[in-house]
């Protein structure tokens, strides 16, 4: 027997006496467990070891869609007995059985009401994938790092103020005990936020990012989302508790999680925000998104109910209409450039359109924005808008020379003008879309494994971000 099985054997052997000797003690002892081996990853073929704890959201499938070397076949997943972790293993099952590509994995579940003590003591896996109810997840981030354990987590990683403090622990505890946190940044990936990051870059084409005003803000990042739509291919299945704000998270702390995190890593690429100095709420506002019982009863596809849940019964008007707090806007200072998010939710988008993003770079030779509507057939595409008072053939040539040197990076990427603008032209091949993203986040997460350290900026950056998106909650919980 390995001396690494041996410790483990004698860790679950400890848990089990104690457990047998007062039962809250036993749970404190697995849940804050001080790892004694460090998992050392080289790239090896099935060396990291997916734990899927308490899946409630589709993004956990998503990790899932492709296979790596690198990860095991075989995921153990550790859930409470009901609708979400089935939902989850019939995605998979559906991922199995695809004709295109299909995957090969093996999942084991556990769904007895110890599930997170279970998945702790056995410790079967190395690295733990966190999606699903938002108002459990950042204790369950500080229970696997306790345990030595690294955490893949979808977003948002934390809801509220208090659990904003319990994060930052987490992140320290991460530290000491040699493990990562790492949420699923996957809107990193898209060409043309990528694309505008790097011309963003370039002075020639943009020159110096402009500070911006409370009423003009240099920097903006919005984007609309519905309730109703399908995922690959079906309609998707959100479960009964993700309209309970106390359990999802208001608006202004969820998808905001993504555009803060754009913004910083676009506007200040590779550099750590501290957010006690760089960070500054300047004004925050919430706002809800009506559901009759009929479309709420579409959305889950709980088709008997004859009333909303308990736990919504307070959100719920004279009327008998849900008011879920699901749109959010944030206007702050990110060191001294003025940058405003704002998320909204409808409940279905008309025929023939989707979700959509909008993303503005003010800088002091052009603006760099992102359009998705209908103009783009709901493809984000880039464009280039000329200051006032620019020259605008200086602009055309700099945009040429600019776009040259995406080709070996980014092949057939182009530039044409059209009237008073530019547009950045991307091949179909490189708008690989947002399922698609969670592959390249996971790729990058591998690697970080094997090279046993995030970058620098990383962990601050998350922090920044949470404490922007929390603080900003607070704010607008007090109108």
């Amino acid at each position: 027997m390995l001396k690494s099985e041996i410790l483990t054997v004698t860790i679950v052997t400890l848990v089990v006496f104690m457990s047998g000797c007062n039962d809250n003690e036993s749970e404190t002892i697995i849940t804050h467990a001080t790892p004694t081996v460090k998992t050392t990853f080289t790239g090896a073929k099935g060396e990291v070891k997916l734990l899927t704890l308490d899946p409630g959201h589709f993004h956990a499938a998503l990790v899932q869609k492709i296979m790596f070397d690198q990860i095991s076949e075989t995921v153990h997943v550790y859930a409470p007995e009901g609708p979400d972790v089935q939902d989850h293993l019939n995605r998979i099952n559906g991922f199995n059985s695809r004709t295109e590509k299909p995957t090969a994995w093996n999942e084991i579940t556990y769904t007895g009401t110890d599930y997170l003590e279970k998945m702790i003591s056995e410790k079967k896996g190395n690295v733990v994938v966190i999606s699903g109810n938002n108002k459990k997840k950042t204790e369950y981030i500080k229970a696997c790092v306790d345990a030595g354990l690294n955490v893949f987590a979808d977003k948002p990683m934390c809801i509220t103020p208090d659990d904003f403090v319990l994060l930052k622990e987490a992140f320290e505890i991460a530290k000491k005990n040699g493990v990562f946190i790492y949420d699923i940044m996957s809107e990193r990936s898209a060409i043309t936020t990528i694309l505008q990051k790097e011309l963003s870059a370039n002075k020639a084409v943009f020159g110096e990012l402009k500070n911006g005003t409370i009423d003009k803000p240099s920097l903006i990042s919005e984007s609309v989302h519905h309730f109703f739509k399908e995922v690959a291919g079906k309609p998707l299945k959100r479960p009964a508790w993700y309209f309970d704000t106390t359990q999802q998270g208001d608006g202004i702390v969820d998808v905001t999680v993504h555009l803060t995190d754009l913004l910083m890593w676009a506007t200040f690429p590779e550099t750590s925000i501290d957010y006690t100095k760089d960070i500054k709420i300047l004004k925050a506002e919430r706002w809800a998104t009506p559901f009759t019982l009929e479309k709420y009863k579409r959305i889950t596809h709980l088709h008997n109910l004859t009333e909303f849940p308990d736990y919504l019964k307070s959100s719920v008007d004279k009327n008998g209409v849900l008011q879920c707090f699901a749109n959010g806007a944030i206007t702050y200072k990110l060191k001294d450039v003025v940058s405003k998010v704002i998320v909204e939710w409808r409940y279905e988008a008309p025929e023939g359109t989707e979700d959509t993003h909008y993303a503005l770079m003010s800088g002091s030779i052009c603006n760099l924005e992102i359009r998705q509507g209908a103009a783009q057939n709901f493809i984000p595409e880039l464009f280039i808008v000329p200051a006032e008072g620019i020259n605008g053939k200086a602009l055309d040539a700099a945009l040429i020379k600019a776009v040259e040197q995406f080709q070996t990076n980014y092949p057939n990427v182009g530039v044409e003008r059209i009237k008073d603008e530019w547009h950045i032209t991307v091949p179909d091949l490189l708008h690989i879309g947002h399922e698609a993203h969670f592959g390249e986040v996971t790729e990058r997460f591998l690697q970080f494994l094997v090279d046993d350290k995030l970058p620098q900026w990383e962990i601050p950056n998350m922090t920044a971000k949470y404490f922007t998106t929390t603080t900003a909650l607070k704010m607008a919980l007090k109108k």
